[in-house]
């Protein structure tokens, strides 16, 4: 038997139950609308709870990974170049808090110029700078700084310095970078390297300075460490060596093969010598600031000294506005060239030549203001 199929209703023929309104009492409207409060302030605690989890994990991970750490010399951190560079910040009047260092650098300045005066004055010799006069003035383009470096001047630490801000993050302690590392060429740019509108464009706009010393101290101090010093044994081959050979009478094998040995009074010979200047330029360890940094010719905003050393250049990096998280590093004073040393040294040297050795060092006593030494005998 066969069923006849049932008839297909479409939706809106299937029967519905009558639908009736449930009046909303008042305390189930208070009852829901709480509810609804209370789902919105756990939302509020679970988010605070987890943004509170992720900053943890990151300050625990920041712990651990210094490259998280806060950087203050990336390009887009906090050392970007504000409104005012170093160079207005120099000639700023308005520096109150910094008005006794600024009268001191004036000073200092004034001095550079009158003794450059009186040379010209005195002097025929008139000369224009070539780009490979610069090679010795690093160049710092984020902070538009040009510093003249002068060995025995700390030079190490400064160019560790340099290494720091032109480094755009890759370092952050000067301390950190080895010696060997801050003096070698292609960390660092020098002011030789660009093109001569270049080279004006920057010498006009940029601060540039130098840190000089005690003319004498620093001869002596190149001297200890480049000819008493057993690891400097490419310098005793390439100077010592000549100085023993034209010096030393009666010169053992030995130290005419090694050229170890050298006497400082033989080291004075070799610079008063009329054949060392047709030798070429001195070497940088002991040639003259004016040979190496040209102030005559290089108008420097800022000459530091050697002997305020930490406080001129800490006064420096807040010019340039990294002061706050920069510092200069402290040097070993144990170990460093004095005074007294350098007047010991001087003691067994001829007045004949303690004259020639003063006159091939004389501008830069002038210029830099140091007074003849006390034994020195000039009669």
């Amino acid at each position: 038997m066969r069923l006849a199929p049932l008839p297909v209703l479409s939706p809106h023929q299937y029967p519905q139950e009558p639908r009736t309104l449930v009046p909303v009492r008042p305390a189930m409207k208070q009852t829901l609308s709480e509810l609804m409060r209370m789902s919105r302030i756990c939302r509020m605690v679970f988010a605070t709870c987890l943004g509170s989890f992720v900053l943890v994990i990151f300050y625990f991970q920041s712990l651990f990974n210094p490259a998280m750490q806060t950087n203050h010399f990336m390009v887009d951190g906090c050392c970007k170049k504000g409104s005012r560079n170093a160079l207005q910040e120099l000639y700023n009047p308005l520096q109150s808090d910094l008005s006794g260092a600024a009268a001191l650098h004036q000073a200092r300045r004034d001095q550079v110029v009158d003794a450059c005066r009186i040379y010209s004055a005195s002097s025929r010799k008139r000369r224009v700078l070539t780009p490979g006069d610069l090679k010795h003035l690093v160049v710092d383009e984020d902070h538009e700084l040009i510093y003249c470096y002068v060995p025995k001047v700390a030079c190490t630490n400064w160019k560790r310095v340099m290494m720091v801000l032109t480094g755009r993050g890759k370092y952050t302690d000067p301390m950190k970078i080895p010696s060997n590392e801050a003096h070698i060429p292609s960390n660092l740019k020098t002011l030789n390297q660009y093109s001569i509108p270049e080279i004006n464009h920057r010498l006009k706009n940029y601060l540039k300075f130098i840190f000089v010393r005690e003319p004498f101290e620093r001869l002596v101090s190149a001297y200890r460490n480049k000819f008493t010093l057993k690891y400097n044994s490419s310098f005793h081959k390439r100077f010592g060596t000549r100085i023993i050979r034209r010096y030393r009478k009666n010169a053992a094998q030995d130290a005419l093969v090694n050229g170890d040995d050298v006497k400082f009074k033989e080291f004075i010979e070799y610079l008063v010598d009329p054949a060392t200047q047709k030798d070429g330029p001195l070497n940088e360890h002991w040639q003259t600031v004016y040979q190496l940094c040209h102030p005559c010719h290089i108008h420097y905003d800022m000459v530091g000294k050697y002997e305020t050393l930490e406080e001129d250049s800490n006064y420096l990096l807040q010019l340039v506005g990294v002061g706050d998280f920069l510092h200069f590093p402290s040097y070993a004073k144990s170990t460093r060239t004095t005074d007294i040393m350098t007047a010991q040294f001087f003691s067994n040297i001829s007045s004949q030549k303690q004259i020639q050795v003063y006159q091939l060092y004389k501008l830069d006593f002038l210029m830099f203001n140091y007074s003849i030494p006390s034994y020195l005998r000039l009669d």
